[in-house]
């Protein structure tokens, strides 16, 4: 008997300092049938606000005012105020509450929203103490005392976090791996996912969602690395993919930076590059026309794998009109095409112009 009437003694006093005045008021009000002044207004609000800032529900804290309401509700006598008035008052008082929580809550999430954006920059770009940086990931669901990679994904439109695709492929990601210390975010209007290294389903499975969400968006993947620094690497490898793509018109839907190592080593002497484009490709400004033509004639017979009756199809030619500007490259340069050694030259010549944008851009 002595708990239970502890428990309903806990009850009635539970959330009882935001109800502070609470009484009064419908007393008052009971007997005048008046609304509440601007002071109780705030006060009201004031109590919502402390009350969301101490972590409490608001569904209980509605409750509790509803039963505090019936517990002081006025004995009907000649010269009380109608059942209408007292419960204006009421929702008055429970408006005003639930008006402060709110707008405590709104101010709790934007406050969250810049920490976390504030963290995310800093772990992209680096740009903080990396102990420090290692504490606050936690927070975030990152342990960065392991190795992570990061995936980018580039759509048409720029997303945000709040954005409908973004919110579907975190679902997605939820759905299928729970909580794997996953981070998804957005940074410059691109979709960013920050994964364990040795969850690297968790990345291919983000590249499909987001190739789809995105209409046909295209994902680049950077290498694993170690440490709160291995996550602006790995970022860095992705961005660089996706610029390596547009600049030497890669379509593949998924980039993987481990896939693309041999363009960094190209471009690492760019003098040396520059001399072995103008030497081996040079000659082709000769041609009629320009370079331009023949060029693209050399980087479709390449990608076709050498099969003449595929690259004259995907440069809509006939074999014979492919066979002639071959024989016309191999006239101009003194490299045939056909030929192993001359070949490999003349593919890492064309390789090196689409990374330096020749001939459009002349050196």
């Amino acid at each position: 008997m002595a708990d239970q009437t502890t428990g309903r003694t806990t009850d009635r006093t539970a959330f009882q300092e935001y109800l502070t005045g609470y009484d009064r008021i419908l007393s008052d009000v009971s007997v005048t049938g008046r609304r509440l002044t601007r002071d109780e207004l705030d006060s009201r609000r004031r109590l919502g606000e402390q009350a969301a800032e101490d972590g409490h529900g608001l569904r209980a804290l509605v409750s509790r005012h509803l039963t505090a309401t019936r517990a002081a509700w006025p004995v009907s006598s000649a010269g009380a105020a109608s059942a209408d008035s007292v419960l204006a008052a009421v929702e008055q008082a429970v408006d005003a509450f639930a008006e402060g929580y709110e707008r405590a809550q709104r101010i709790a999430v934007r406050r969250e929203e810049a920490s976390r954006r504030e963290f995310i920059d800093d772990l992209l770009h680096g740009r903080s103490d990396l102990g420090r940086l290692a504490e606050r990931a936690g927070r975030f669901g990152l342990q960065l005392s392991h190795a992570h990679a990061v995936a980018v994904a580039v759509g048409e439109a720029a997303y945000a976090e709040t954005d409908p695709v973004t919110r579907s492929i975190e679902l997605a990601l939820v759905s299928r791996f729970g909580d794997r210390h996953i981070l998804l975010t957005t940074k410059d209007g691109r979709l960013i996912c920050v994964a364990p290294a040795d969850q690297g389903d968790v990345l291919t499975y983000f590249a499909k969602q987001a190739h789809a969400a995105t209409d046909g968006g295209r994902v680049a993947i950077g290498r694993a690395h170690p440490g709160a620094g291995g996550v602006v690497q790995s970022y860095e490898e992705a961005l660089n993919a996706h610029d390596l793509a547009d600049r030497m018109g890669l379509d593949e839907p998924v980039l993987r930076a481990d896939d693309l190592l041999v363009y960094p080593v190209l471009t690492r002497d760019r003098e040396a590059l520059t001399d072995l484009v103008r030497s081996a490709l040079g000659p082709l400004k000769e041609a009629r026309g320009g370079a331009g033509p023949l060029l693209e004639t050399l980087r479709v017979y390449f990608d076709a794998g050498c099969v003449s009756a595929e690259a004259a199809r995907r440069l809509n030619l006939s074999v014979r009109a492919l066979t002639y500007r071959l024989e016309r490259i191999h006239k101009l340069t003194g490299s045939d095409p056909a030929e192993p050694f001359h070949r490999y030259t003349l593919q890492t010549a064309v390789i090196g112009a689409r990374l330096l944008d020749w001939p459009a851009k002349d050196f």
